[in-house]
């Protein structure tokens, strides 16, 4: 019974909108691991900092794909 209540379930899920899916998946993982908010407050200001530090033009950014080819390239070398 269980069982088939847990397909049902996953089938369900299947047709969520993706902000929907990303609220579940933060409870469940909120459900199993313990919110430590000293660490979520240090992430926040590291966050804020970095993001200080692009509008102020400190740091150059880097596209993704550039990145990603140099890795390869040094990989593959």
């Amino acid at each position: 019974m269980l069982a088939l209540k847990q397909e049902e379930l996953f089938k369900e899920i299947e047709f969520l909108p993706i902000d929907i899916k990303t609220k579940l998946i933060d409870k469940l993982l909120s459900s199993i691991t313990k919110i430590d908010v000293n660490i979520d407050n240090i992430w926040i200001d590291k966050v804020a900092k970095r993001k200080e530090s692009i509008e102020q033009g400190k740091v150059n950014l880097v596209d993704g794909k550039e990145v990603f080819t140099k890795i390869a390239k040094r990989l593959n070398s």
